[in-house]
């Protein structure tokens, strides 16, 4: 997709992070906006700052993990301005903890809003994007925990890889069909958004998390510290991705110094090699 300007963007996260650098750069590209978060005065706040007009901009406060609030924004965004044409499945929440303290409730919550809120913009969305006349495209965030395997993260882990593969199979999918519908996964690594501080957003149900260990504190310790030394900024990433747009290019993978961890994991799945562990 070369053009954006007076085309919609639907982008779930969108109240801070990559979500907002994503409408802020929709915004710039001229686009109609259907933004979403379940912080629903940030998002009014953030939107403020967008400089789109009322008429064509669309706000959701929701929570991506719940199929029924993904439908109604999906019936929404193609009610009032007809098509679509770019989804970025954005929303995410970050959880470190070793292995075997995660509770059930941990992995609902992780998995609910950063894999299954994917799954149910899939199912919303893609159909209706198929019967349109020109090109559209979706666009997942991951992370390169979804290439790699980074101890004291195995819910985000498990949810982001979990990412990589549903679009690398959308993808083939998509592509099978000669659709005009693209297909992107967005793999960050460290970025100084506050994904390490997404407790304040779990929801009631999945209840609060138990107290962390001495070994869980080092690793919270440890991912705090490296969200905030990020170099690549959120701005950087929504750029990756309009580029990647562009190209209709599947991985979008702006921290290229990664390649030699992701080659090394990759090395040892071909030699049957016990993995190399990860600092």
């Amino acid at each position: 997709m070369q053009d954006f300007r007076d085309k919609t963007a639907v982008i779930t996260g969108a109240a801070s992070g990559i979500g907002l650098a994503l409408a802020l750069r929709a915004a710039r590209e001229g686009m109609r906006l259907v933004l979403a978060d379940i912080e629903g005065e940030k998002l009014k706040a953030a939107a403020a700052t967008l400089g789109v007009a009322a008429e064509r901009l669309s706000l959701h406060t929701l929570d991506v993990s719940r199929d029924e609030d993904i439908a109604n924004m999906a019936d929404e965004a193609f009610r009032r301005f007809g098509e679509v044409h770019l989804v970025c499945n954005n929303a995410g929440v970050g959880l470190t903890r070793v292995t075997w303290e995660h509770s059930l409730k941990d992995w609902e919550w992780v998995l609910g809003v950063n894999l299954w809120s994917v799954i149910h913009g899939i199912r919303h969305f893609v159909p209706r994007m198929l019967k349109q006349s020109g090109d559209s495209h979706i666009v997942n965030t991951a992370s390169v925990a979804g290439l790699l395997s980074t101890p004291g993260m195995a819910a985000y882990n498990v949810s982001k890889h979990g990412v990589v593969t549903l679009s690398e199979t959308l993808y083939s999918e998509l592509a099978a069909l000669k659709s005009g519908v693209g297909v992107s996964v967005l793999c960050p690594a460290w970025v100084p958004t506050a994904i390490h501080e997404s407790d304040r957003n779990r929801q009631d149900r999945y209840g609060t998390p138990d107290e962390a260990s001495a070994v869980s504190r080092a690793y919270e310790e440890r991912m705090g510290q490296a969200v905030k030394s990020g170099r690549k900024t959120a701005d950087d990433m929504a750029d990756a991705v309009f580029e990647a747009v562009k190209e209709n290019r599947f991985y979008v993978i702006p921290h290229r110094k990664i390649n030699n961890a992701v080659q090394l994991h990759m090395d040892d799945i071909m030699q049957q090699r016990n993995p190399t562990p990860l600092e």
